[in-house]
């Protein structure tokens, strides 16, 4: 195990960064996993205008979710989210960034 996965493993299992989650893939059966969340604020151009969304974002590890696809699920607290837009590995591979929006 390198020096990165080894960070990756402790932050996931602080209790103050990661939260338990289930992951639900569109066509298998749901399992645990644990979760970072980001809700941060995002503001995009559109030509002179400026629009700001709240904006729903989780990280994951590759070794619990190894192909994540638009169209799962990530079900925290009783709140489910929907997985849109394609997910992004970390330059490590060894965390997915996954948008999500309220289901």
């Amino acid at each position: 195990m390198t020096a990165f996965a080894a960070a990756v493993d402790a932050l996931f299992a602080d209790p103050n960064l990661a939260r338990e989650a289930t992951y639900e893939p569109a066509d298998g059966d749901p399992f645990p996993v644990r979760v970072i969340a980001r809700r941060a604020d995002a503001v995009t151009e559109f030509g002179e205008a400026r629009l700001w969304s709240e904006t729903t974002r989780f990280d994951v590890r590759t070794s619990d979710v190894p192909a994540p696809r638009p169209g799962d699920r990530i079900v925290i607290d009783g709140t489910p989210y929907i997985v849109q837009g394609e997910p992004q590995r970390d330059r490590e591979r060894l965390v997915w960034t996954i948008d999500t929006r309220p289901a």
